[in-house]
């Protein structure tokens, strides 16, 4: 069975050029196709998962999320980090016990809500309770959405990590960071670094991504876009 610890450990020690790569998969179908390729955990996307329950990314209810995700977990016996975008609102043992209930081993946390940056320090805060309440159990990443919904300094999303790590994510993941400040973030920001990967042929490989310091690459959406292209294009070809 995957555990915590697994996951975990598939974060250190990691060579430059060779991060921790995890699909996106957005139902059971998907993340049994992601394990048959040999990946050897996942992470799923809050903008997939809310597609395939005909949601808008942001929109979908905590119940909805939570049943997906548990679905997820149940299809693979590989470890499972979800992502629960800002916490639903959810006081962090809440939070923690219905995370663990659906089979995860770690989250992703956003520290902005409705385009808007969240204050740091509450952010932290919040951060800090959701890992006392969690202990070991849980592998935590810290979104900083500098790069999104901020100014883009990498400055200031370095100066957000560090309050993160000190209030005890386990990795923290600056979206949308441009691949040339990857080498800025590696230096100020203690512990694994997530970085955004691409799935439409444009931008650095993952590898490239690892080689500038990136320890783990997700994609976002970008497995699902991927997949409803080709549905798209299949279903055309059935049109007469």
């Amino acid at each position: 069975m995957s555990t915590v610890e697994d996951f975990r450990a598939l974060h250190l020690g990691r060579a430059p050029g060779d991060p921790l790569i995890l699909p996106g998969p957005w139902d059971a179908a998907s993340a049994r196709a992601c394990v048959a390729a040999g990946f050897p955990a996942l992470a799923t996307p809050s903008a997939g998962v809310s597609a395939a329950l005909g949601h808008d990314d942001g929109s979908t209810p905590a119940d909805e999320m939570f049943a997906a995700v548990a679905r997820i977990a149940r299809a693979v016996d590989v470890p499972v980090s979800a992502d629960v975008e800002d916490g639903y609102g959810l006081a962090p043992d809440e939070l923690v016990e219905r995370l663990l209930e659906a089979g995860v081993v770690g989250c992703n946390l956003e520290d902005s809500r409705a385009g808007v940056l969240k204050d740091p320090q509450e952010q932290a805060a919040y951060l800090a309770e959701v890992r006392a309440a969690a202990g070991d159990r849980l592998f935590l990443n810290a979104r900083v959405d500098v790069f999104l919904h901020g100014d883009g300094d990498p400055a200031h999303a370095v100066e957000r990590a560090a309050l993160y790590v000190a209030a005890g994510a386990d990795c923290v993941y600056p979206i949308l960071a441009p691949a040339d400040t990857l080498p800025v973030l590696r230096a100020g920001i203690a512990g694994p670094l997530n970085a955004l990967g691409r799935l439409d042929g444009t931008g650095p490989s993952p590898a490239e991504l690892g080689a500038l310091g990136a320890t783990r690459i997700t994609f976002g959406p970008g497995l699902w876009q991927r997949a409803d292209r080709a549905v798209r294009g299949i279903v055309a070809e059935l049109v007469p």
